[in-house]
């Protein structure tokens, strides 16, 4: 996905909502700090955007984001891309989050303004999660210097888990760093 492909899929998620104001906390949420063309490839591979709403208790605007542009919808079959509607609880993330969220309003995401996860938060809760794609995914940008492994450390502090998962989080934290060294 690049920023184009993003800003569509937020234009389109923002008509289908009603809701302007779109949070993208997946791996894409990478193209508000940077352009595709700065990223390694492997990055920018995917073709789903996982995006939510700050004013979405119950879900239903995810879930009819993601009935009209997810994944299998005639958005997707068309662009190649689409939009996954998700809950804003789907990302475990440190504590401050808010306040470090990076814009991504281009002109042609109007009338969405998006907002997207700081790259640490972003690899952080990628970490959380600790799927293969996701560690692959926090590997590449450590070792592009696109993350710093000192950041992810601070960051990881800041998580609200359990011990076990953060001591999973720290573990996968110094095996990065161990590569990256």
């Amino acid at each position: 996905m690049n920023r184009t492909q993003l800003a569509h899929v937020l234009r389109a998620a923002a008509d289908i909502s009603g809701d302007g104001r779109i949070l993208v906390i997946g791996s894409q949420a990478i193209l508000a700090s940077y352009s595709a063309e700065e990223l390694p490839d492997s990055i920018t591979l995917s073709v789903e955007a996982d995006i939510t709403f700050f004013d979405d208790i119950d879900d239903a605007k995810s879930d009819k984001v993601d009935g009209a542009i997810g994944e299998g919808s005639k958005f997707h079959e068309t662009f190649g891309y689409y939009g996954q509607g998700v809950s804003i609880s789907t990302a475990t993330l440190p504590a401050g989050w808010e306040d470090r969220l990076v814009s991504f309003s281009p002109a042609d995401s109007k009338p969405a303004e998006g907002v997207c996860l700081d790259p640490v938060d972003l690899v952080v809760a990628k970490l959380v999660a600790g799927r293969e794609k996701d560690l692959s995914f926090a590997a590449d940008l450590v070792a592009s210097g696109h993350v710093e492994v000192t950041d992810l450390r601070e960051r990881a502090e800041l998580l609200r888990v359990v011990g076990a998962v953060r001591r999973r989080v720290f573990g996968h934290v110094e095996h990065l760093a161990r590569r990256r060294n």
